[in-house]
C-alpha cells in the first residue's frame, strides 16, 4: 500500500515541486525581460543572457518532470494532489517554449540594424506590455491559484492575438507604400509572432490553473486562435 498522502515525505515532495515551478516561472519572465531589452537597446552584452537562462530552464524542464514522475509513481496522489502535478508536467513545457521564443526574439534583434530594433520597439510597445502583463498574470494565476487573475488570462491572450493582427495589417501596408523597408517590416512580424506565441503559452499557463483550482478543463471550450 503506497503512504499516506498526509505524510510530512509528500508534503515535502509537492512543496519542492511548486517551489522549483515557480523559479523556472522566474526565470521565463526574466528571460522576456531580457530579449525585450535587447530588442529596444541593442545591448551586445545581454544578448547573450537570454540564451544562458533558456539553458538553464532546459535543464529545469527535465529535472522538475522527472521529480514529478517521480511522485506519481510513488505517491500515486488523488484529487487536488493528483491536478497539481499533472498540471505542472503540462506548466513546464510551456515554460519551456516561451523561453524558446525569448531567445528567438533576442536573436532576430541582434541581427539586424540600430535603425530596424527602433522600428520594432516602437511598433510593438503595446504588444510588449500586453504580452508580459498576459505572462505575470498566468503565472500569478497558477502558482497564487488566484481564479480570477487565470480566467483573465484567457481574455488577454486573445487580445495580443489582435494585436499581432493588426501589426502584420500596419507593416504589410507600410512596406507595400515604401514607408518601410521590407527587412524592417518582416523583422517586426517576426518578433510580434513570437510575442503572440509567448502569450499563446502563458493563456496555457492559465488554462491549467483554473484546471489546477476547479477541476475543469477550459481548454477545448472556448474559441481557439489561429497557430
Amino acid at each position: 500500500m503506497p503512504p499516506e498522502h498526509t505524510s510530512r515525505d509528500f508534503e515535502s515532495e509537492l512543496r519542492e515541486v511548486r517551489s522549483r515551478a515557480s523559479q523556472m516561472g522566474v526565470r521565463c519572465e526574466r528571460a522576456l525581460a531580457l530579449a525585450i531589452d535587447v530588442m529596444s537597446q541593442g545591448t551586445a552584452d545581454s544578448s547573450g543572457q537570454p540564451q544562458e537562462l533558456a539553458s538553464q530552464i532546459d535543464r529545469d524542464e527535465v529535472d522538475l518532470t522527472a521529480l514529478v514522475v517521480r511522485v506519481l509513481a510513488l505517491r500515486q496522489p488523488l484529487a487536488r494532489d493528483l491536478r497539481l502535478l499533472t498540471a505542472t508536467l503540462k506548466l513546464v513545457t510551456d515554460l519551456e517554449r516561451i523561453s524558446d521564443e525569448a531567445s528567438h526574439i533576442a536573436k532576430r534583434a541582434m541581427e539586424e540594424p540600430a535603425k530596424t530594433r527602433l522600428l520594432a520597439r516602437d511598433e510593438l510597445g503595446p504588444m510588449v506590455t500586453r504580452t508580459q502583463q498576459t505572462l505575470r498574470s498566468a503565472l500569478h494565476g497558477f502558482f497564487d491559484e488566484d481564479l480570477p487573475s487565470a480566467e483573465s488570462t484567457v481574455a488577454s491572450g486573445d487580445a495580443v492575438h489582435e494585436q499581432y493582427n493588426a501589426v502584420v495589417a500596419e507593416m504589410s501596408d507600410r512596406m507595400a507604400k515604401g514607408a518601410a523597408d521590407v527587412v524592417s517590416g518582416v523583422l517586426v512580424i517576426r518578433i510580434a509572432k513570437h510575442l503572440e506565441r509567448v502569450a499563446g503559452y502563458a493563456t496555457s499557463v492559465a488554462e491549467e490553473a483554473i484546471f489546477l483550482v476547479r477541476g475543469e478543463c477550459v481548454r477545448h471550450y472556448r474559441a481557439s486562435s489561429p497557430p
